[in-house]
């Protein structure tokens, strides 16, 4: 796996890309929230339940406004294992997937027990925010590839005939690795979704969502962004169900007013590269961030992966700053996800005075222990 571009970071830009990173995440999250409580129910129930116009507010769920689901709560643990990734590697050990499973498998741990585990001192901070510890409908791939200590490869990969679309939610994350090339981030993304969701579909969609992120990152246009996945995806052997959805989803847009059918249509049964179309839809076709996201989730397929899909692309696209406010206001969690998101733009830009040969900060290793 490669390693970061040692780019020259001045104010500017390190403001600009902490903005994305915590436009992303929160967005991400936004959207899980304003979905999820609509998951399962058909366009017409959703209307029956929530008027004429569908949902076009937060819902409750899980007993209150805002709250996220285990989507959320993974791309959170795969921002925590990159930055667990980048500090180890001061100890030579090298092999981001690795690093990443074991965030997951810390992950897992939040879905089994009462709550934080102080005795054990390597899980660092994230893994000891009590909030985290509510089980939200984790899907059963899930479950069953972080239940042990075997990692799932590209090679043997877990559930090799899943479809669904969560480990692409969880991969926003690897996007933000502006200083890599894009085939690695997409090699990365792929390897790591690989250990839930095996089916070439599945994995690929997260490794096409994770390089439209990037390009969004670097400042690039959304329509660019999909260009370029389509790209890196060409060589990849299984890529044409992504490919083509992803044409799918450019062709829609051309085709006039943005129609909940049209949605539904793109979603198809709700597998991984259905639902990337349409967060590719979604966030090219709305008139803002919050229409965008309210199209997403008025369809009868997963609603909250749609709505985290297409939060993550327009978050990304467009920063923090155009989140909608007074949902941001109700968000289970955002506190630690501000904390996470500047941490991990922290790390990104400032590394080398965090850890490194020079010395380390004493508070960043507790934080994100390198064991």
């Amino acid at each position: 796996m490669g390693a970061t571009a040692g780019a020259v970071w001045g104010r500017a830009e390190q403001q600009d890309f902490r903005s994305r990173v915590r436009g992303t995440l929160l967005g991400a999250a936004v959207g899980d929230a304003l979905g999820a409580p609509v998951d399962g129910l058909t366009l017409e129930g959703i209307r029956e339940a929530h008027g004429a116009e569908g949902l076009v507010d937060l819902a409750f769920g899980h007993g209150r406004r805002g709250s996220v689901t285990h989507l959320t709560q993974l791309t959170l643990f795969s921002l925590d294992g990159l930055i667990r990734a980048q500090v180890r590697r001061d100890t030579g050990a090298w092999h981001p997937p690795t690093d990443l499973h074991r965030a997951y498998r810390r992950w897992a741990a939040t879905q089994s027990d009462w709550g934080p585990d102080e005795r054990r001192k390597d899980d660092g901070w994230l893994a000891r925010e009590e909030w985290l510890y509510a089980r939200r409908d984790p899907a059963r791939a899930c479950l069953i590839g972080f239940g042990d200590d075997i990692m799932g490869t590209l090679d043997a990969p877990k559930n090799p005939g899943e479809l669904g679309p969560e480990a692409a939610a969880r991969s926003a994350p690897f996007g933000l690795l502006v200083g890599w090339e894009p085939q690695l981030v997409m090699q990365l993304a792929v390897e790591c979704a690989a250990q839930t969701h095996g089916h070439p579909t599945a994995y690929l969609a997260a490794g096409a969502y994770a390089v439209i992120v990037h390009a969004l990152a670097r400042g690039e246009s959304l329509d660019g962004a999909v260009q370029r996945a389509l790209a890196i995806l060409a060589a990849r052997p299984g890529q044409q169900p992504v490919a083509d959805a992803l044409q799918h989803a450019l062709g829609a847009v051309r085709q006039g007013m943005p129609m909940p059918g049209r949605v539904e249509e793109l979603a198809g049964d709700g597998t991984a590269e259905g639902l990337l179309a349409v967060a590719v839809y979604c966030a090219l076709v709305g008139e803002d961030i919050r229409h965008g996201l309210c199209l997403a989730v008025n369809q009868s397929g997963p609603s909250g992966v749609a709505g985290a899909l297409t939060g993550g692309l327009l978050g990304a696209l467009h920063g923090e700053t155009a989140l909608p406010p007074a949902w941001l206001a109700e968000l289970e969690g955002r506190p630690t996800m501000l904390a996470l998101a500047d941490d991990f733009a922290m790390e990104m830009t400032q590394g080398p005075a965090l850890h490194g040969p020079g010395g380390s900060a004493p508070g960043w290793l507790a934080r994100y222990p390198r064991a």
